[in-house]
């Protein structure tokens, strides 16, 4: 049995959810037009008035956290990591008892052997299933997903598995136009149709994280195409009341994600303003739900 999606509890047709990302607003610059410098409650208030429907926390949050958020109508997803197959069902218990809707997963090392790889995949279904709490596996370096061809492989072994498509380490990582973008996207059909979170940052062939400017440069028209048919595959399964979540996931300087390079002082700068680069980002990724709707 697949992960459930998610599911709003209304007769609602399948939706769109845009969540923030709160690692975005680490280290943001003070000339950032987002709300850096300010309390949890302020950023909170920031974030609704930006017109999100929810945020994804990176770490547990705390009950007060979780309050304020329900008070201010923002939805909570969370982030977990899974190394051993018992920390499938610990890790999602944690967070559904918090009254979180779902999770994303980082799942192992993408060291393992099959038998190791199996036992993983096996205890992370279950533990959803069980517990009714959707656990999306991201497509992220260094996991057991951080490989096309192997996760390729184990969805036909494992098809009830569902993603977070995180898809700059692919695109960057593998270096998905060398070869041929169109072979490549055509051979992960499989885990495109599974999409059902999407954390929404774009890389370069070169860099995991780019400023995209007003989006008009040529390599974003392949998340164009990456993104719409991942809208699709879930438009094409969902139930009344489905909704897929984007959440762009824009990381800072510090873990070498945001590039930096000298500003007129000499000092190191980012590239661009990760709040105003999530707006746009939603706004693409909206734009790609709203054309998979025409098609599905």
């Amino acid at each position: 049995m697949p992960i459930a999606n998610l599911n709003s509890g209304r007769n609602d047709a399948p939706a769109f959810r845009s969540y923030f990302n709160l690692l975005a607003l680490e280290a943001l610059p003070e000339w950032s037009a987002g709300p850096s410098g300010l309390a949890f409650a302020e950023q909170m208030e920031a974030i609704r008035t930006a017109g999100y429907d929810g945020v994804q926390f990176a770490e547990a949050p705390t009950p007060d956290q979780v309050a304020l958020c329900r008070r201010l109508g923002l939805a909570q997803a969370g982030s977990t990591r899974i190394n051993q197959p018992a920390e499938a069902a610990s890790n999602a218990a944690l967070l559904r008892d918090l009254g979180l809707e779902c999770a994303t997963a980082h799942v192992a090392w993408g060291l393992e052997d099959d038998p190791e790889a199996f036992a993983l995949i096996e205890a992370t279904l279950e533990a959803s299933q069980r517990l009714a709490f959707p656990i999306y596996v991201e497509t992220h370096r260094a996991t057991l997903f951080q490989d096309m061809w192997r996760t390729v492989r184990l969805v036909q072994r494992f098809p009830a598995l569902r993603f977070n498509g995180d898809f700059s380490h692919w695109y960057a990582g593998l270096e998905m136009v060398y070869g041929g973008f169109d072979m490549k996207f055509a051979f992960i059909a499989p885990v495109l149709e599974r999409v059902r979170f999407l954390h929404g940052r774009i890389a370069n062939p070169g860099s995991i994280q780019v400023d995209i400017g007003d989006g008009s440069a040529p390599f974003v028209d392949h998340y164009r195409r990456l993104w719409t048919a991942a809208f699709r595959g879930f438009l094409q399964s969902a139930q009344p009341g489905d909704y897929i979540c984007f959440a762009p996931e824009l990381l800072a300087p510090r873990i070498y994600y945001a590039r930096t390079f000298p500003g007129p002082d000499g000092l190191p700068r980012e590239e661009g303003d990760r709040w105003t680069q999530s707006l746009l980002l939603r706004q693409i990724a909206r734009a790609c739900f709203d054309e998979a709707a025409k098609q599905a």
